[in-house]
């Protein structure tokens, strides 16, 4: 009767095209972070496609082996999620409340219920159903035991006897209530800390039928949060594997499907063509000459890589595949996008605002705090559908007006005068658009801050934000530390690949 858990947390895969093998693996690893998903507004790729990269021809798979290929994404998908998200968690599985098989499995509960109700109203009762429900409890406390716990499986074993109970049932001396209390008393001493309220309840239940029913469903909790403590004991230890493990599968993947580096080779070229194109234009001459005799040096592979991951941070999501090798962590990503958007917008609004403020206010990190907290609550929903920048960021002008008005006349200067408050105000506004000089400085500065986090990364200290992003240092840190995990762990399993690709790229500039 206990509930099936979502041991996986992740959506069946492998729906895909067999023609099409980069957006087999798209639709493999659809829904691996399905709560990011639900934040991103244009979290899955538009109908159109760009073409593909033509580094080897597709070919035809059959069903068994997209199946196996699928299968194989699945369990890499699940590993990768383990490891790179701290927070996973398993969850039970929650049937929408409109849904056929939630009537269904109600039905067959409620039926299940009644009969054992009916049973232990007889004269005399009947206990072949309430035995059952006692060995199936007796098998799930039995799995919550670790190989230590010689002396409550014996416990165990021994109260919920299931022969020794069937003979008190026929001989009339079963007492129902005396094993519910035992039951009761080791889900007591083997819950997590979180479930002692739910456990302490069941002591206050006293008809027989619902204090099964509660038993049960607090065990499927239990299961939850057993399931959960393994997945946090062995992360350390599949984090030492999984890189293999992933790379295996991966590799398993190119040999069904031999044209699944073609996006990532598209990748590495561009990023490789920008750089270089970037050296060369700083080669030139302050007249905008001729470049020198000597060529601009050649980047290195850890450069391109770099850079190439950086260009994940400005993706066009609606026109462009992502990287095979990324696929995974194409939400993750999207979201750091988003995250790093708002951050621009925000430490824009917060330069334009300080730059006009008199020093004494600009310099008073309590408010600059506050006012950072106000305009962050205002552009909260900055990337739902239904937000228009530019009429959040004329209540922002308003706010930010009226703030730092207040806070002048606190410290003794004189307020805004109305023409201040007029060019703040459509400064404020002018951040809409993303060529806004103010708006334009701050992405790039935030994007030079994480190129040299990431260069960085295994040095101490860490660098320090560029001018002008102070205000907002605190959570661009934070984007910078998840964006650098990434990253590293990205290139741990794929690194392989990478350099093989680099260095034909590289050789041929």
């Amino acid at each position: 009767m206990s509930e099936n858990l979502d041991k996986s947390n992740i959506n069946e895969a492998g729906k895909s095209k067999s023609n099409d093998s980069e957006q087999g693996l798209e639709d493999a690893v659809e829904g691996s972070d399905e709560a990011l998903q639900k934040k991103i507004k244009s979290g899955s790729p538009s109908t159109q496609r760009v073409q593909r990269p033509h580094s080897s021809p597709p070919r035809f798979v059959t069903v068994e082996e997209l199946l196996e290929t699928a299968k194989g994404v699945t369990n890499m998908a699940l590993a990768h999620e383990i490891v790179v998200n701290g927070d996973f968690r398993i969850k039970p599985v929650e049937l929408p409340e409109d849904s056929l098989e939630k009537r269904v499995k109600d039905i067959v509960h409620k039926a299940f219920w009644d009969c054992l109700s009916v049973q232990l109203s007889e004269d005399p009762p009947t206990y072949d159903r309430a035995i059952k429900l006692v060995g199936e409890i007796k098998e799930t406390l039995l799995s919550f035991l670790l190989p230590g716990h010689t002396r409550l499986r014996n416990q165990i074993t021994e109260v919920l006897d299931l022969d020794l109970i069937k003979q008190e049932a026929e001989n009339g001396a079963l007492d129902i209530s005396k094993l519910a209390e035992f039951i009761i008393g080791m889900m007591g001493t083997l819950c997590a800390p979180v479930r002692d309220e739910e456990v302490k309840k069941l002591k206050d239940i006293k008809e027989i039928v619902p204090l099964f029913r509660a038993i049960f469903s607090v065990l499927d909790m239990m299961k939850v949060d057993m399931a959960n403590f393994a997945v946090s004991s062995i992360r350390p230890h599949l984090m030492q594997q999984s890189v293999e493990y992933e790379r295996k599968q991966f590799q398993e993947l190119l040999e069904k499907q031999p044209n699944s580096l073609d996006f990532v080779t598209q990748w590495l070229e561009e990023a490789a063509d920008d750089l270089m194109n970037q050296r060369y234009r700083n080669a030139l001459p302050a007249g905008g000459g001729a470049a020198g005799s000597e060529a601009s040096p050649r980047p290195d592979p850890a450069a391109v890589q770099n850079y190439a991951y950086l260009k994940l941070l400005k993706w066009d999501h609606l026109h462009r595949l992502f990287p095979e090798t990324v696929l995974m962590d194409r939400s993750r990503f999207q979201e750091l996008q988003l995250q790093l958007e708002q951050l621009t917008v925000l430490g824009a609004v917060l330069l334009v605002t300080f730059s006009m403020a008199a020093p004494g206010i600009s310099s008073r990190a309590d408010f600059a705090e506050k006012l950072k907290m106000i305009v962050k609550i205002l552009l909260t929903d900055m990337h739902q559908p239904s937000f228009h920048l530019e009429d959040a960021l004329t209540a922002v002008g308003e706010k930010v007006c009226l703030e730092v008005s207040s806070c002048l006349s606190q410290c003794g200067f004189s307020p805004l005068t109305p023409d201040k408050e007029a060019v703040l105000k459509g400064q404020i506004q002018a951040v809409a658009s993303p060529d806004n000089p103010i708006r334009r400085i701050m992405d790039s500065r935030i994007l030079t801050f994480l190129e040299t986090h990431l260069a960085s990364s295994h040095q101490k200290p860490l660098p320090t934000a560029p001018g002008g992003l102070g205000p907002v240092q605190k959570e661009l840190e934070e984007v910078a530390v998840k964006f650098v995990r990434l990253v590293n762990y990205n290139k741990m399993v794929f690194s392989p690949y990478y350099d093989a690709i680099l260095s034909k790229i590289l050789a041929t500039s």
